[in-house]
């Protein structure tokens, strides 16, 4: 395996794709955002015009986009990753969309007869940077174990299960977890204020004890600067935590933490900060924090929006 068509070359698929060329791999690499398709081509990529011609003739095609809109279109839609991928090819799904669409699309494919892997990941664009994320995988292993090669550049291979859509369910259980981590974060920074006390000072002597956790050692410091770079935006969690509640719903399942901090990015979304940085979710809980997301009522008015606009 030599050619890889990696569509969807963003925050956290460029540098994914990037050690797939330090790894010997040719990548030929799609995304909507010219500035991206750029930035590839830099990286040692050459870049496509289109999904369908990154898949055109490669052994394998990735796909990391952001919903599963994106999904179908990129593999479904006209001049999609269907129309030219061969038989017998591999396409790794690696976004994190839920179970219904990642069968959806695998349903299409396998039927051409081309392979699905469904690999979500977890670790943000530092884990994407440093090469080591976590890969959900679903699907056949026999399937999975011919195409390793191609993963573990990008990070460590964790099972979750021999069927298409296992990895998206256990990712649905990890975002369940990021999304009430990252709102926590942002409250107990918010009431370290309130409390006058010096955010940058206790965010350092608690990040690393028992009320640690991975959002608030990533995402603290960004929740403290004044402007941060956009890492991963505030509508990836409303996409996720809608994602999530959608999953518990259909199972039956009360997830009132989850719902608690879906109000958040939603309140922080409705305030106009849906594509800023999603440590921009600390403004939710600031006696002065962005107009009609500011504190509860805010946030539950925003969460009956969205309700509402679904």
């Amino acid at each position: 395996m030599t050619r890889v068509g990696f569509v969807g070359v963003g925050a956290i698929g460029l540098p994914m794709a990037k050690h797939l060329v330090s790894a010997g791999f040719d990548v030929v690499a799609f995304d909507a955002s010219p500035v991206r398709l750029d930035e590839a081509a830099a990286a040692g990529m050459r870049p496509a015009a289109g999904a369908g011609e990154a898949a055109k003739d490669a052994d394998a095609v990735l796909v990391m986009v952001a919903t599963p809109q994106q999904l179908h279109d990129a593999v479904l839609g006209e001049g999609g990753v269907a129309e030219q991928i061969a038989a017998g090819t591999c396409c790794v799904i690696m976004s994190t969309v839920g179970v219904d669409a990642v069968r959806a699309v695998a349903e299409v494919l396998v039927d051409r007869g081309v392979g699905v892997l469904d690999v979500p990941v977890t670790g943000g664009v530092a884990r994407a940077e440093t090469g080591t994320l976590t890969l959900l995988a679903g699907g056949d292993l026999e399937l999975l174990g011919r195409h390793t090669n191609l993963l573990t550049p990008m990070g460590r291979i964790v099972l979750c299960g021999p069927a298409v859509g296992d990895g998206q369910a256990v990712k649905l259980v990890n975002q369940l977890l990021c999304s009430v981590h990252l709102a926590a974060a942002a409250e107990a920074l918010a009431f370290a204020e309130a409390l006058g006390l010096d955010p940058d000072t206790v965010l350092e002597i608690v990040k690393d004890g028992a009320a640690g956790s991975w959002m608030l050692s990533d995402r603290g410091p960004r929740m403290i600067a004044e402007d941060p770079p956009v890492r991963s935006a505030v509508d990836i969690f409303v996409k996720d935590a809608t994602l999530v509640a959608d999953a518990a719903g259909v199972a039956g399942f009360d997830a009132p933490l989850l719902t608690a901090a879906a109000s958040r990015f939603r309140a922080a979304a409705a305030a106009g900060l849906g594509r800023a940085d999603d440590s921009r979710v600390i403004t939710t809980y600031r006696a002065a924090g962005p107009g009609p997301g500011t504190g509860r009522a805010g946030a539950d008015d925003a969460a009956s929006n969205m309700e509402n606009d679904r």
